[in-house]
């Protein structure tokens, strides 16, 4: 044994420091599609908070908002209250669903097309565009390792340009809970509330930071879904790929140097050099990859140049490899998309949302609880009746003051009590929750008042249509 193999060697880095993907710019119409719901998206969030909608004078007047103080979301004409949270739950199990349709039948289309890292990515990739120039050029700025004037002035735009998008995005975030234009004056003139500039501050920085700076590898690392998504995908799941039985062997390569017949992959590079997140699509398929579809839409016009039919990369399943390597043609694209798993997952989906439009028409515009006060669990007054005491919530959700009658219905000796009232009638003021002390009194001698327990039903009373709401509870006696 020499004296170098019995030195100790270090060990070898399981980490890989990253290199910065530089996309090139391509055109297409899976390219344009997607300029498409950037636009749309980016405009739906930024220009929501600013939405009027006339609710009346007593509602704020903002079409979509998330009104803490109050408890309560709005949207449009939708209103909705902490206690019908069901809304919100099944929305996010439609979110749920939906996600596992569109993976099931196209891949990670959700990654590539409306993620908000990829929408982000795109604008920030935008930016760095138009300020230093397409592929080569940043190649050949990020490979300079002076710095100069002219890559500080650049670079120093593109982040100022990447800064302000980081704070409009943030900004917008927090306009989504209170009065938008309430709010951007007390942003301006520095009297908004510390948590404002806190969650602005903490958007900027992770939007700042992964857009500009991590890109692809939120989508490798940070993001779980990669790892997921195989098991809503299976041999029908169109899926970008690469015909290999196509386009091998490549032009150069070394069989078509012993004198094999070449494929139609040139060996451009084409494809790799479009990829947001740097992989080379030949190589098959690949967690890191999310399913843009630029590598279509980039050698679909280099064969349209040299003569070749187009389709040498597409959304394809593996179904289709297995018939077309067989010389036959592959199964038609609705074939693909319309089969038990999808169409399983879309009929979930659309019960849930057809269950959440019954239950919006069907909800009542007025509600309440009733909570028994258990210490003591009853009071027995001078002249040995039993008392129970009750906290009764009545929420109004009219836009407009609503006077309620409260009444009991069980054995017909109890009598009814409101605290601070000489009726049985309240009056809630427009949507809000009135809390009432009610009191239910079992004369001595009856029955309900010697039974331990007797069942009885509170009711409300809308005065103005006759809308009714009731909650069941016990009257508690004295168990003889």
């Amino acid at each position: 044994m020499s004296v170098a193999d019995s030195q100790p060697t270090a060990p070898q880095s399981l980490y890989a420091a990253r290199e910065p993907v530089f996309p090139k710019r391509v055109y297409g119409k899976f390219r344009n599609l997607k300029w498409v719901i950037m636009i749309v998206t980016l405009g739906i969030y930024y220009v929501m908070p600013w939405i009027r909608w006339d609710r009346g004078p007593s509602l704020p007047d903002q079409a979509v908002l998330l009104d803490l103080a109050n408890r309560r979301f709005f949207f449009f004409w939708i209103e909705i209250w902490p206690h019908e949270f069901y809304f919100v739950a099944g929305l996010l199990v439609m979110a749920g669903l939906g996600l596992f349709l569109f993976t099931s039948a196209l891949g990670r289309v959700w990654c590539g097309y409306a993620c908000p890292q990829t929408v982000w990515t795109d604008l920030f990739i935008l930016v760095e565009r138009w300020i230093e120039g397409d592929r080569n050029a940043r190649l050949r700025l990020h490979r300079q390792k002076k710095w100069d004037l002219r890559k500080a002035r650049l670079r120093l735009t593109k982040w100022i340009t990447w800064l302000l998008i980081a704070v409009a995005t943030g900004g917008a975030w927090v306009f989504y809970f209170t009065d938008a234009p309430t709010l951007l004056v007390d942003l301006v003139t520095l009297n908004a509330h510390p948590i404002a500039y806190t969650t602005i501050a903490v958007l900027t920085g992770t939007t700042f930071f992964f857009g500009g700076f991590a890109r692809e590898q939120i989508c490798i690392y940070a993001c779980p879904w990669p790892r997921i998504q195989a098991a809503m995908m299976d041999e029908d799941t169109l899926t970008v790929g690469y015909r290999e039985w196509r386009g091998e062997p490549r032009k150069n390569s070394e069989a078509v140097k012993a004198g094999a017949e070449q494929g139609d992959c040139i060996d451009c590079m084409a494809c790799v050099n479009v990829c947001p997140v740097g992989i080379d699509i030949r190589d098959g398929q690949q967690l890191e990859c999310i399913t843009c579809a630029l590598c279509i839409d980039a050698c679909d016009d280099i064969m349209a140049r040299i003569g070749k039919p187009r389709g040498l990369i597409d959304y394809m399943a593996l179904t289709d490899e297995v018939s077309e390597r067989a010389g036959s043609a592959p199964k038609p694209i609705i074939k693909h998309v319309l089969r038990p798993r999808t169409i399983l997952y879309t009929a979930l989906w659309s019960l849930v949302g057809l269950g959440l439009i019954f239950a919006l028409f069907i909800r009542s515009d007025i509600d309440l609880t009733v909570a028994p006060v258990r210490n003591p669990t009853y009071v027995m007054l001078s002249d040995g009746a039993i008392r129970n005491t009750y906290e009764v919530r009545i929420r109004n959700m009219h836009h407009e003051e609503r006077t309620f009658e409260i009444t009991v219905k069980g054995d017909p000796a109890i009598r009814l009590e409101l605290e601070g009232s000489t009726d049985a009638r309240v009056s809630v003021p427009a949507d809000e929750m009135l809390l009432q002390r009610v009191y239910l009194v079992a004369p001595s001698g009856t029955a309900a008042a010697r039974m331990d327990r007797t069942d009885a039903r509170l009711w409300i009373e809308d005065m103005v249509n006759g809308e009714r709401a009731y909650r069941d509870t016990v009257f508690n006696g004295k168990a003889e």
